[in-house]
């Protein structure tokens, strides 16, 4: 049964991921840390699978992510190769199975930059079976160990991107997910919680006040700020998650949104590039309020129409019946469980 907290969660965080790239509001990731707990709410999820298939539950894991990558793989190889040029090596094949950022052009880069999430998913998915027994054996140090490298990779000026820097930064979420999981979290005291998260985030936000970066406030240019406030808020969150909850007249969108999550991630920013680009074309202005609401209307618009079109395939690689529209099943109970279902984050 699905955990309605967590599909809640989820559908919120993509809804921000899209928001914030389209309008740049630098506000929102410290609003709400999207990416972190995306990889969080994933780590729940695999340390589930693990506990209920073993072994098994990578493959499954990996299999619900790749085919509807090798969908925009497939599409960015072939309008690279048309539109500008693109290297003809081995490394082609990483857009296919991307265990590293493949290779693209400067008309791709940036329509095609936000796969990052999904080559750090791939391999918090392999290395789970060893990060969930590290976890259970030393839940404290786990968590700070990622923290301690990542602050001397910024420090001595490593900590600007790449698999590695992207694995310290986010495995402290991703083990939050397992203690989620294991139901540690919800059994911490409120009164001992959260003034250590509110000491914690308030770290964070003085360093990303004291240090902004090109963006001005804005966490993506800060990962040590990113990390500390990311960790609060997941623990806040996590905390506080209801055993019971009904989304009542919400329920269908935040399940759409679930079952094509990975669909709308994978696609917003060629949704949000092809807005813009036609927008110059017809000499229309994206700037002030009216602009923006012009622009992220417009950008979910063709999102919603890449979901009508391709996002079945997420259907396929879940094993389910393929439905153009992701309407939820009627017979499907509206009471939350603690552990969620395994769907695509």
């Amino acid at each position: 049964m699905r955990n309605r907290y967590v599909d809640l969660l989820r559908a919120v965080a993509i809804i921000r991921v899209v928001t914030y790239h389209t309008l740049g509001f630098a506000w929102l990731t410290v609003a709400f840390p999207a990416m972190g707990l995306m990889f969080a709410l994933g780590g729940s999820l695999m340390a589930a699978s693990l506990d209920r298939s073993g072994i098994r539950s990578l493959g499954r894991r990996m299999r619900r992510i790749l085919p509807p990558f090798m969908v925009l793989g497939a599409f960015a190889v072939v309008t690279m190769s048309l539109v500008g040029g693109l290297e003809r090596s081995w490394r082609i094949l990483l857009w296919f199975l991307p265990f590293d950022d493949p290779p693209a052009n400067e008309w791709g880069a940036p329509m095609f930059g936000q796969i990052w999430y999904i080559r750090s998913y791939l391999w918090f998915i392999l290395l789970s079976p060893v990060l969930l027994w590290v976890f259970r054996k030393w839940p404290i140090p786990s968590l700070l160990v990622p923290f301690t490298v990542l602050v001397v990779m910024w420090e001595t000026g490593h900590g600007s991107g790449g698999i590695v820097r992207d694995f310290f930064m986010y495995a402290p979420a991703w083990m939050l997910g397992f203690a989620h999981h294991d139901g540690t979290l919800q059994k911490i005291s409120k009164k001992v919680l959260w003034p250590a998260c509110a000491v914690v985030g308030g770290i964070g936000l003085a360093i990303l006040y004291s240090h902004p970066g090109p963006r001005g406030f804005d966490l993506n240019d800060q990962p040590v700020a990113d990390m500390l406030w990311s960790t609060a808020f997941l623990l806040v969150l996590l905390n506080a998650a209801p055993r019971m909850m009904s989304l009542g007249a919400a329920e269908p969108v935040t399940e759409a949104v679930n079952r094509r999550a990975l669909t709308i991630y994978l696609w917003h920013e060629a949704a949000i590039i092809t807005v813009r680009d036609v927008a110059l074309v017809l000499g229309v202005s994206l700037l002030g309020a009216w602009g923006g609401f012009i622009q992220l209307s417009s950008v979910f618009l063709l999102v919603a129409a890449v979901v009508l079109t391709i996002g079945w395939v997420e259907d396929l690689a879940a094993r389910r019946r393929p439905q153009i529209i992701p309407a939820p099943a009627r017979s499907r109970s509206r009471v939350l469980e603690e552990r969620p279902a395994p769907v695509a984050a």
